[in-house]
């Protein structure tokens, strides 16, 4: 009876690595197929600009008149500069005994669509904003006043600025610059 059992065990042993086969065979058809399919069905990265910059060539096409000519349509978030006047003052600064004279033209960096809101209010408040720029100015230790420190000063006089303009609470000013600065000692 020894040698009967003995071949059905060999029998059932080749027979159970043949599913164990088959699975494997599979797993690697669907690993191959779905490299194919990545490769075929994805885009390059040069494809997928050549499709975004034909997007944008359409939008640019679809915004233009039938004259040729720019349909220019006015973002009310690009961001425009306002002048917020020319100042100049002789002071000293705190602790120093010589005398300096800061000289600089100031302009506000604002939203279009808030321009007409911010002509009226520097309107109204424009005494108030000028004596807040000389005192803040007045107030600025020496080293804050050369151009290296000009980042300290610009952040103080925006939020005075925003302060001095600011409607219910929202400042109305995106940031301001110096096209024109100079300090002189005197």
């Amino acid at each position: 009876m020894a040698d009967n059992e003995t071949p059905e065990i060999k029998e059932k042993a080749t027979s159970s690595l043949m599913p164990k086969l088959i699975v494997g065979v599979f797993i690697a058809i669907v690993v191959i197929a779905e490299i194919v399919i990545f490769f075929v069905m994805v885009p390059s990265a040069d494809d997928v600009a050549a499709l975004a910059e034909a997007r944008l060539i359409g939008k640019v096409e679809a915004s233009m008149t039938k004259d040729n000519e720019e349909l220019v349509e006015e973002d009310p978030n690009s961001l425009e500069e306002f002048p917020l006047e020319e100042y100049g003052l002789s002071f000293v600064p705190p602790g120093q005994d010589r005398s300096y004279r800061v000289e600089f033209r100031l302009f506000g960096v604002v939203r279009k669509k808030d321009l007409e809101r911010i002509e009226k209010l520097y309107g109204e408040r424009k005494n108030r904003f000028r004596d807040r720029m000389l005192t803040e100015i007045r107030n600025a230790t020496r080293d804050e006043l050369y151009e290296n420190q000009l980042g300290l000063i610009k952040r103080r006089i925006l939020a005075i600025s925003n302060e001095v303009l600011e409607v219910d609470g929202e400042p109305i000013l995106v940031g301001i610059g110096f096209p024109d600065y100079q300090v002189f000692e005197e």
